[in-house]
């Protein structure tokens, strides 16, 4: 059975908005296959104004004074994003603030790095104040004892497709003489 006829069980109608005209499948990301538990049941009109923020009308919101309160993941998650999106509104603060999720279904809600302060980003900078990002390559700009690999990284020396330490922003890794290693952001500058 599809996955629209599923959701057609259980509303027959927009589950954010409640219109009954030009419904279809949303499915919220970072879901990518449409499955039941991660798609809803939605309009053209949020379907455009989701996918297109340019489009975005904040009084066609206020709907999610309804809709934040349904008991279905999917569709608190996206109640949850577009509160965020609209929240230099003022009225969807106060929403905000009266809706709850638990654990699990917040951490899908922040999944796309919606409603994050930017403020509260780690991010990476090299010695020159560079933003490094996954998969940057980077150059030693001073000789770097390694401990515990018995060598010594020279200045120069390119490390390709680093990765960031989530919870340290002054620490990257990679691999410099086929060894994994840790090395300082202030000691790299980025190619």
């Amino acid at each position: 059975m599809s996955i629209e006829r599923e959701l057609q069980k259980h509303t027959s109608v927009c589950e954010l908005c409640g219109s009954e005209d030009n419904l279809g499948v949303y499915t919220v990301p970072p879901a990518t296959q449409e499955s039941e538990k991660d798609s809803i049941y939605i309009c053209a009109t949020c379907s455009g104004q989701i996918n297109d923020p340019e489009t975005m009308d904040a009084n066609h919101w206020r709907c999610l004074n309804d809709s934040m309160w349904s008991t279905v993941p999917a569709v608190q998650v996206v109640a949850w994003r577009m509160l965020n999106r609209l929240k230099a509104e003022g009225w969807p603060q106060d929403l905000l603030d009266m809706l709850y999720l638990d654990e699990e279904t917040k951490e899908w809600a922040e999944a796309t790095g919606e409603g994050i302060d930017p403020d509260d980003v780690v991010k990476h900078l090299d010695s020159n104040g560079a933003v490094l990002q996954a998969g940057d390559t980077v150059v030693l700009i001073k000789d770097l004892n390694v401990k515990g690999g018995g060598f010594t990284a020279k200045r120069g020396t390119a490390v390709r497709n680093i990765s960031l330490v989530h919870d340290n922003p002054e620490q990257i890794e990679g691999k410099v003489s086929g060894q994994q290693i840790v090395i300082l952001t202030q000691y790299v500058k980025k190619n």
